[in-house]
């Protein structure tokens, strides 16, 4: 009989490409890792793993049994899933997400899960910042249970077989400009009126950067970045500095402070789907559900967000309230 303990260690290693990253991923030892590997072999009769320089590689056969063992342990845990009972299910998801869904999101999500009558057994959670490609690629190997990711319209972002993908709604991205800047009293800006601007932008090859580097390429023109932070709280204070300006999600953003306003691109609106993510087989989890439910809810009562099925237009909806403060 097969230890399936042993099954996922063996297919951690192949997916993470050591026995240290399978064991951190998993949460053992590595020594515990390569024990139930050296069972495994024992079980099996069969060399698994064979040393390459100062790592280890699979061999041949233990390829064999990772690309069929690891459907079969999909499978296991979309039926075990099926099984739990609302009352006894184990209530413990792996959640990652985006920095500002972390915040925005996530956050507000889990309090009221845990103050909710809804469910019968506490949320054991751990909780991981993100970015979307890697949170889909990290659901679909069963690194994580449950992603909220966002896909720009300008960024596709490719969901897997065996993940499913529920959109929650539509983010919008606005302009922040000093109250001081020469267009902070219009409603709202075009393009054209950003032209040679200095901009402060999250670092190079993350999607928000990618989106701001598209956001002018039919117009012929790039971005003068001038600063860079994964912050987008550091984003605003450059701009309420009158440093740059910056392009800046409305969800997590949280209240503005007077020496800012936030502006929607008239000509362009700069939106995002956010979606939770989760595999095909978890889909029957009850605190899979119940959390997706939630973060639903929360999504759809954060002001300044289209939620899906609105009949709202994202490009009408309110930015958050932000005072304006005269030029001086």
């Amino acid at each position: 009989m097969i230890d399936l303990q042993a099954l996922r260690s063996l297919v951690a290693i192949e997916r993470h490409g050591s026995v240290v990253a399978a064991a951190d991923v998993l949460g053992f030892t590595p020594s515990a890792i390569s024990q139930q590997v050296k069972k495994l072999e024992r079980t099996l009769d069969a060399e698994l793993l064979e040393r390459q320089g100062r790592g280890v590689i699979l061999t041949e056969r233990g390829r064999l049994l990772v690309a069929e063992g690891g459907p079969l342990l999909r499978e296991l845990e979309r039926v075990t899933t099926l099984l739990e009972s609302p009352v006894l299910a184990k209530r413990k998801l792996r959640v990652i997400a985006f920095s500002t869904a972390m915040r925005g999101l996530v956050a507000p999500a889990l309090a009221r899960y845990q103050s909710s009558g809804a469910h019968h057994a506490p949320l054991e959670t751990q909780l991981r910042s993100v970015e979307p490609e890697a949170a889909v690629d990290q659901v679909a190997r069963g690194d994580a249970d449950l992603a909220v990711v966002h896909n720009w319209s300008s960024i596709p972002l490719a969901i897997p077989a065996g993940v499913r993908a529920e959109v929650l709604g539509v983010d919008e991205a606005d302009v922040v400009l000093s109250v001081n800047h020469r267009l902070a009293a219009r409603p709202s800006v075009d393009r054209s009126e950003l032209i040679g601007e200095p901009w402060a932008a999250t670092p190079s090859g993350a999607i928000c950067n990618e989106a701001l580097m598209r956001l002018f390429a039919d117009l012929g023109v790039v971005p003068r970045v001038v600063a860079e932070d994964p912050e987008f709280a550091t984003l605003i204070s450059l701009a309420s500095a009158g440093v740059a300006i910056a392009l800046v999600p409305r969800l997590g953003r949280g209240p503005l402070g007077p020496s800012v306003v936030a502006r929607p691109l008239r000509d362009a609106a700069q939106r995002r789907t956010i979606q939770v993510v989760y595999r095909e087989s978890m889909a029957n989890s009850p605190a899979v559900k119940e959390l997706a439910g939630i973060l639903r809810e929360v999504f759809a009562q954060t002001p300044g967000l289209a939620s899906e099925g609105s009949s709202a237009d994202p490009a009408d909806l309110p930015a958050p309230s932000v005072p304006s403060a005269p030029r001086p």
